[in-house]
């Protein structure tokens, strides 16, 4: 009896110690199996939602349904959807707008241009550029999708495009990224384009010409030809010609209380005249690209430019008409008389 109990109560140590070890084995496998879930669900977790591509974002962006109408009416959707990468200077609706207004078109003429493709792809860079790496390219040329090449300028914080401005980088894609214009990129389109423009220019008169056929320059006729800068402004050049009218000259007179006769007689004459030009053809689009920066004059003073909005002013001048083209260069009309 003494001996049953004692096997007893050996059993059910036993067995207690068995069921403790079972336990502890139970619980290291419960604590084990957790880990291995979680570790295997964060793999499976999907990623954070991805970017748009680049298409996508800009139709979202709600500011450039001109860039994405063209490219839909181009039929680049698809390229820009793809895998790219791509850079892309996207112009602003109101970018579109002043340049329909610069070209003398409508949206639906631009939309159904021939050259809109080409127009484009202009504004298209293969591979991402981020803004630190346009920053690095300053007064570099670079090849777009169209083949052929837009320039570069960085003036500190301030970068430009072909003279016009970039507002807003670095807005990333899928696919590349957008960096955001004020203006549109026109290129040359092709050869018989381009001979075309050849033998319209060779059609247009020259710069004192055109002034004179205009009829609201005649006291700056005059005055070109006192100086003898008649021969000057008929040459080759290019030169571009920030031209007072008849009124501005009128307004400049009475300012300065002498007349035209005493203006015409002035030693300076030549000096003020040459102020008013500056060489190479710069158009309007240009001269946007210049805001804040002084530009130097045949004269060799500068005269400094600001743009606010669409106003354009030289020196303070406001600048009423633009890019009257000539056979050797550019007229922009001013309602006021520099005076270096």
């Amino acid at each position: 009896m003494t001996r049953s109990r004692k096997f007893l109560a050996l059993l059910l140590t036993i067995s207690l110690v068995a069921a403790a070890c079972g336990a502890s084995d139970e619980t290291s496998d419960t604590t084990e199996a957790p880990v291995t879930t979680v570790a295997e669900t964060m793999e499976e977790e999907p990623m954070a939602e991805e970017m748009a591509d680049i298409v996508d974002t800009a139709v979202a962006a709600g500011s450039f349904t001109t860039l994405a109408a063209a490219l839909d009416a181009a039929g680049l959707v698809d390229t820009l959807k793809s895998e790219g990468p791509f850079t892309v200077f996207a112009p602003t609706d109101a970018a579109f707008e002043k340049a329909l207004v610069d070209l003398g078109m409508s949206a639906e003429e631009l939309l159904a241009s021939p050259d809109l493709g080409g127009i484009l792809t202009y504004h298209v860079v293969s591979g991402k550029v981020m803004a630190a790496d346009v920053l690095g390219l300053d007064g570099q040329s670079v090849s777009t999708v169209n083949g052929a090449d837009i320039m570069i300028g960085v003036d500190g914080d301030a970068v430009t495009v072909n003279g016009i401005a970039v507002t807003a980088t670095d807005i990333e894609a899928s696919n590349g990224v957008i960096h955001v214009l004020d203006g549109v990129l026109l290129p040359d389109m092709m050869e018989g384009e381009a001979m075309e423009e050849e033998a319209s220019q060779e059609s247009l008169a020259d710069i004192v010409d055109t002034a004179v056929a205009a009829g609201s320059f005649n006291t700056l006729a005059t005055a070109l030809e006192t100086a003898g800068l008649v021969d000057t402004l008929k040459s080759e050049g290019p030169f571009t010609v920030f031209a007072p009218t008849d009124e501005a000259f009128t307004q400049a007179l009475a300012d300065l209380g002498i007349s035209a006769e005493e203006l015409l007689a002035d030693p300076n004459l030549g000096g003020i005249l040459t102020y008013h030009v500056v060489s190479g053809s710069v158009t309007a689009a240009d001269v946007i690209g210049l805001d804040g920066q002084s530009v130097s004059t045949v004269n060799g003073a500068d005269i400094m430019i600001e743009v606010d909005g669409d106003v354009v002013t030289i020196n303070g001048i406001e600048v009423v008409t633009t890019d009257i083209l000539t056979s050797n260069g550019v007229i922009h009309v001013l309602d006021g008389v520099l005076l270096p």
